[in-house]
């Protein structure tokens, strides 16, 4: 059974950093591609970035590129996001999602203070 774990969330100032990390288990992690959604308070769940089994190609969504970074260890089944520039807008509950097996986390609170 697919199982994803959010960590890393936190507190940051505007302009400061955070490193989500998200580690996957009961499935060929290398396998697939895997992604960052986040969801703020009233709002809907939002992709924000996501990558290829290989690590090719990832995918921004337009308010985080140039700031936030997608990379995944396949040796040891790790999904990450560092996030760089932080700004108010990005608070929100990050999600990691595997959407071959339609699986999330648990979700890890992200709150950037002005």
């Amino acid at each position: 059974q697919a199982k994803l774990v959010e960590s890393g969330g936190g507190l940051a100032r505007a302009g400061g950093t955070l490193r989500l990390s998200c580690a996957a288990s009961g499935f060929t992690f290398s396998s697939f591609a895997i992604s960052w959604y986040r969801q703020a308070p009233g709002q809907e769940r939002q992709l924000v970035a996501s990558i290829t089994n290989s690590g090719a190609n990832p995918y921004y969504a337009d308010s985080v590129a140039g700031r936030f970074v997608i990379s995944r260890d396949n040796v040891w089944n790790m999904l990450y996001l560092q996030m760089n520039n932080l700004k108010p807008e990005d608070t929100a509950v990050y999600y990691c999602y595997a959407s071959r097996f339609a699986t999330w986390g648990q979700g890890t609170q992200v709150t950037v203070s002005s």
